[in-house]
Order: structure tokens, then C-alpha cells, then sequence
């Protein structure tokens, strides 16, 4: 496994999560050139759109272009690129996603021709002229449907995905949810639609206090203490928030009378147990007025099996054990380094 760095836009704005060690193609800011794009519908304003910051490393397949930058230095890397500015990139790990949420929004201009409540897709990369062209040539190679924007601009981001795990870090100490996404040796297809989004409970959609206790005082005082505090919601997690963006999607098709043919399906894959510790992790759901629609209480089996079975477009979770599992499946998987247990293994480290 190797580390890989809709309605979609491009805009050369602010860093999301900036850097000081900044690698080609990925970066918190993107500088395509909306003159040169085939492709221009009219953007969503930032305030109504679920705003996706996708790294370029992770929508395409960057990896013998870092390999060169890396190796050889960025004289050849630039060249490489120059000589290649015909060649499409070929899609990366977060391509099926973004294709699933522009299905999304297909739906949504059907039922809501006027409204701006769409998944908008930004995307992100350095300022470096010599691998533009190469971008807008691969973009329409592929068909993706993109918004264009120039000028600088602050992103309302609901969702940051990249394959640098610094800026990753970066972004959530900034109060963005965001993930650093692997790509698997061989990604499992997946169907466009429905657009389905798999989530671990603590120390994604919860936060890592139970967590926490789990692993300082064992599972026994774990058990104890949820039992007591079953009616006590959890607090928020780092993608809480961007689930809630997903339900408020949801129920725009539900309000059309399409519950049952909804292009968005939202899952639950915990290690908690469904007597004990799950019940206080519906009970937070429920409490926070957010649905799912399928959990799994795992209580600490292996992840692997049900993840294959929901062929997800992605999945979320805190540790890297059940993201390397997922991805030995060929299932996108995304690391979101948050929490006491995250931290202290980056200072191992």
C-alpha cells in the first residue's frame, strides 16, 4: 500500500493547509486556467455548497511523477512533464468518488433545477505552470464536469482529502475535516451510484474520549462507563460534520418521495459492541438528529469482511490498522489522524 498524493472547481485561492516542504501537484491551493477548460457550469456559491478539497495527487495518478520529482530532482520532473503534457494522468483513488458526486448532482439539477445546494469538488495544486496544461488535458480526457473560479477565494471546505498526511494534520488543527487517503494496489470498481461514504465512530464521526479510556483503563471500565453514560451523547468527531452535510442532501431527495432510490447511502462500521457501547453511539446519533443507513457493531472483528461487502467509494476511519486492512481488499481508505492515540504515535515517531 502506497501513500498517494463533480460539479468540481479549480481555484488558485488559499491553503487549506499549508506547508513548508510542498511537493508537486499537492498543495492547499489549485491554479488551472477556466479559459482553457471545455467544461464551465456556473459554480455554486461557497456558502450553499458541500465544498470537497481534493488534492491532485489523490484524483489522479501521480505516483511516477513524485517518484521522479523525488529521485531525480525537479529540473527532471519538470521536463517529464513538459514531454508528457498530452498524456492524460490516468484516475487515482479519490476518482470514483468524485465521479459518484457528480452522479449526485446530476440528480439534484433534475429535481432542484435552481438551487445551489450541490457537492462542489475544488481542486487542489501548486502554482506551477509546466504541469497546468497536463491537468486541463486530463480533466477533459475524462469528462469531469468543472466549475472554474480565479482569484483568490476562502473555501467554506467541508471535506479535505490528500495524500500528505502533514497538511492533513494541518487542516484538522484548523477545524477542517480532512483525511490523508491511501491508494491500494488494486482498487476494487465500484458502481457510480449510489455515492456510498463508510465511517468509523470514535475518532470520526465521535470524538476520542471513549476511545481513550478504552485503551488507558481497559475494556472493562470502557463497558462501565458507557452503560452509565448511555444517554450522555459523545462529542463531536472531526466528520461529524461533513455526515451532517451528507443528510441534508439526503432529505432533499427524501422531500421528492425518493428515500428508497436516494444516490447517497451513508454506513457505520464500529468496533463498539450493539448491547452495551452501541447503544450510547445511537443515542448520540439520534441526539444530534443525524440518520445512517446501515451500522455494523463489529465488537472488535475484523472490518475487512462487511467494507467488502459495501464497496464503498470511501472510507473513513482513525486507525491505520482497519485502513490497511481495507485497502489490502483494494477499498479506498482514508486516515484521519485525530485524537490522544494519533498524537502519540506521531511523536513516537
Amino acid at each position: 500500500m502506497n501513500p498517494n498524493n463533480s460539479q468540481t472547481r479549480t481555484a488558485n485561492g488559499q491553503d487549506l493547509a499549508s506547508s513548508s516542504n510542498q511537493t508537486p501537484g499537492e498543495d492547499a491551493r489549485a491554479v488551472l486556467k477556466p479559459s482553457t477548460l471545455v467544461r464551465n457550469l456556473k459554480p455554486p456559491k461557497p456558502e450553499n455548497a458541500i465544498t470537497i478539497g481534493v488534492s491532485a495527487r489523490v484524483l489522479f495518478n501521480m505516483e511516477k511523477e513524485q517518484q521522479i520529482y523525488e529521485q531525480q530532482g525537479m529540473e527532471e520532473y519538470i521536463k517529464y512533464q513538459v514531454e508528457h503534457e498530452t498524456q492524460p494522468f490516468s484516475p487515482g483513488p479519490a476518482f470514483s468518488f468524485v465521479k459518484a458526486l457528480e452522479a449526485v448532482n446530476t440528480r439534484l439539477r433534475e429535481l432542484y433545477p435552481e438551487s445551489e445546494e450541490l457537492f462542489d469538488v475544488v481542486l487542489m495544486t501548486n502554482n506551477q505552470e509546466y504541469i497546468d496544461q497536463r491537468l486541463i488535458n486530463t480533466i477533459n480526457h475524462h469528462q469531469l464536469r468543472f466549475c472554474m473560479t480565479g482569484g483568490n477565494h476562502t473555501y467554506h471546505t467541508n471535506l479535505y482529502l490528500s495524500a500528505d498526511p502533514v497538511k492533513v494534520r494541518e487542516a484538522l488543527e484548523e477545524g477542517i475535516a480532512a483525511a490523508t487517503m491511501f491508494t491500494p494496489e488494486k482498487i476494487t470498481e465500484v458502481s457510480e451510484t449510489p455515492l456510498r461514504v463508510t465511517f468509523d465512530g470514535d475518532g470520526v464521526l465521535f470524538s476520542d474520549e471513549a476511545e481513550n479510556l478504552f485503551n488507558e483503563e481497559g475494556l472493562e471500565k470502557f463497558l462501565e462507563n458507557e452503560k452509565t453514560h448511555a444517554n450522555k451523547p459523545l462529542g463531536h468527531g472531526p466528520l461529524k460534520g461533513f455526515l451532517e452535510a451528507l443528510g441534508k442532501l439526503q432529505k432533499k431527495f427524501y422531500g421528492k418521495g425518493q428515500r428508497m432510490d436516494c444516490p447517497i447511502r451513508t454506513y457505520l462500521v464500529t468496533a463498539r459492541d450493539e448491547d452495551i457501547s452501541g447503544i450510547r453511539a445511537k443515542n448520540t446519533l439520534q441526539s444530534w438528529g443525524l440518520e445512517i443507513d446501515e451500522t455494523y457493531f463489529l465488537a472488535g472483528a475484523p472490518k475487512g469482511p462487511i467494507l467488502e461487502k459495501i464497496r464503498a467509494h470511501i472510507f473513513f476511519d482513525d486507525k491505520m490498522s482497519y485502513v490497511e486492512e481495507a485497502a489490502k481488499m483494494g477499498i479506498v481508505a482514508c486516515h484521519v489522524p485525530y485524537g490522544k492515540a494519533n498524537r502519540e504515535s506521531q511523536e513516537r515517531d
